[in-house]
């Protein structure tokens, strides 16, 4: 380890009230006592208030006041980053190795008090996300650096990840990751379309890290520019269709909760909702979603989206239909 990761660690088993003497810290660290000496002088020339006690019951120590420093975690700010390291690495996160070794530290260099209550927390927490594929953990890690790095990246994006000549080649700025329903997008500036885009990460063939490098607009919003593409404002757009559903209370609220009628939502009453829909996603994604809801629900409007659901019911119904002749008789 560095010089400053072994003075923190230091900082971080002092911290615990135990006196340590120089060989326990070294042992623990397993670093030379000479290290834990110079680790310590340089911590005190930094202003923290280590006293050193001789003697057989001697060693290390940090003065009370500065245990409870605001620089340091209490319990509740622990358990909240032992929580926060389970959503980011179920949600794939493309950091988690370092992340894990932050836990493990934080862990580490606790009182036994206050482990016990880390761990009883942590162990009272569950995710449930599908996992990520390794291959996409990688280019998140690539994104992300290169983010952090400004440098503009070349990439082949929707094709086949068998035949990457399929997909379209670019060259893009990302300006930032964003995870959001599950998934991870980039948003960045497009040199092959000339404008801001939002990409799937999931759907991101391969992706190599040029020598040119970028500046990303100041007050840039990813999640702003992502919520602007994939959903329209249902007040503001002109070119919207309304869409008014009838059905029990307890439907309509399951239907509020889905990422697109709910932000599209621009009525409710008793029995019925209504929204305003751009006509893509209504006569192709919107039918696919409604269809399990079955005789649960009416559509009084538009005559469009009743003609869309009969079509794809048939579609459906012939299909499985199908299949009965080739089913064995019983």
């Amino acid at each position: 380890m560095s010089k400053a990761d072994n003075m923190l660690s230091i900082l971080w088993m002092l911290r615990s009230g135990k006196k340590m003497t120089a060989q326990q810290l070294a042992d623990e660290l397993e670093i030379h006592v000479r290290t834990v000496y110079r680790c310590i002088d340089s911590l005190c020339a930094s202003g923290v208030p280590i006293i050193a006690d001789s003697g057989p019951n001697g060693g290390f120590q940090i003065l009370g006041t500065f245990a409870d420093s605001p620089l340091m975690f209490d319990a509740e700010e622990q358990k909240a980053l032992v929580h926060a390291s389970v959503f980011a690495q179920e949600a794939g996160y493309p950091h988690t190795d370092a992340l894990g070794r932050a836990v493990d530290k934080l862990k580490r260099y606790t009182n036994e008090k206050q482990l016990t209550q880390i761990e009883r927390h942590s162990s009272g927490l569950s995710v449930l996300q599908p996992p990520i594929d390794p291959e996409q953990k990688g280019r998140l890690q690539c994104l992300e650096e290169a983010a952090g790095q400004r440098q503009t990246l070349r990439m082949v994006y929707g094709g086949s990840k068998g035949d990457p000549g399929t997909g379209s080649v670019r060259e893009f700025d990302p300006y930032s990751i964003i995870h959001w329903k599950g998934q991870w997008y980039t948003t960045g500036y497009c040199h092959l379309r000339k404008d801001l885009r939002n990409f799937r990460v999931d759907r991101i063939v391969s992706l190599d890290v040029t020598d040119r490098h970028f500046e990303r607009p100041e007050n840039f919003s990813a999640k702003d520019v992502l919520l602007e593409q994939l959903l329209p404002d249902p007040a503001g757009d002109p070119s919207l269709v309304t869409v008014r559903i009838q059905a029990h209370d307890h439907v309509l609220n399951e239907l509020k909760q889905h990422w697109l009628l709910g932000h599209a939502l621009v009525e409710r009453s008793p029995g019925e909702a209504v929204y305003r829909l751009d006509s893509t996603s209504l006569h192709s994604y919107v039918p696919y979603f409604l269809l399990p809801y079955g005789k649960a629900l009416t559509i009084a409007e538009p005559e469009s989206l009743v003609l869309r659901m009969a079509e794809v019911s048939r579609g459906i119904a012939e299909h499985y239909g199908s299949m009965l002749s080739g089913l064995p008789s019983e």
